[in-house]
């Protein structure tokens, strides 16, 4: 799979050549640096390890400093590996680019991490309705999640049973989104709809 790392910088609007409005979030894709090549031979499969983002050197372990020098890089704040990478041909060290890899029009999959909501109710959690009608012989009711199960029989809870908990900061993939427009010369690719996550949180695209 051929793809890079970036940051969401945030959300914009671009006409095109129709005249119609898109709504595009805004990515700086890499430049990503090779810190280490796979091979079948010596790893059983082939892979290529991808860098992005500045990390402090004090808060990096001693093994990933000697990870990192092996490439002649500094350290990096996101390792992702991306198997059977074909686009473009790199060795250790090497840079990728966004316009290496992406062109306008490609279809890409794109991967966040969605924004964390905290402790969060059966309504706004699961969509429950809640009891509408607040007029009835009910008190104080209207966001109860309701029976959670029958006493007698099975006098336990099954497995699964919506309920309210923490919402939200989960890894989530978009399939099937289109590249707008690259700014190559500024590492911006700008991507048709929404993609998960806030703005500065890191995102991994992948060409289909």
């Amino acid at each position: 799979m051929n793809g890079l790392i970036g940051k969401k910088i945030g959300m914009t609007s671009i006409y095109d050549s129709t005249g119609r409005n898109i709504a595009c979030t805004v990515i700086e894709a890499g430049p990503c640096i090779v810190t280490q090549v796979k091979s079948s031979d010596t790893d059983g499969y082939n892979a290529l390890q991808l860098g992005f983002g500045e990390a402090k050197e004090k808060n990096t372990t001693k093994a990933l400093k000697g990870h990192f020098e092996a490439a002649s890089t500094t350290p990096k704040s996101n390792i992702i590996e991306f198997r059977d990478f074909n686009a473009v041909s790199k060795s250790i060290g090497d840079a990728i680019t966004v316009d290496e890899i992406f062109s306008e029009g490609d279809a890409i999959n794109a991967i966040g991490q969605s924004r964390g909501k905290g402790f969060q109710g059966v309504v706004k959690r699961h969509a429950f309705a809640g009891v509408n009608d607040a007029t009835h012989g009910q008190h104080n009711r209207q966001r109860a999640p309701g029976s959670i199960g029958a006493s007698s029989y099975p006098s336990r809870v099954f497995k699964g049973m919506r309920m309210a908990g923490r919402d939200g900061n989960d890894r989530i993939k978009i399939k099937n989104l289109r590249v707008v427009k690259i700014f190559a010369d500024k590492n911006l690719i700008l991507v048709k709809g929404a993609i998960p996550g806030h703005n500065g949180s890191t995102v991994i695209l992948e060409k289909k």
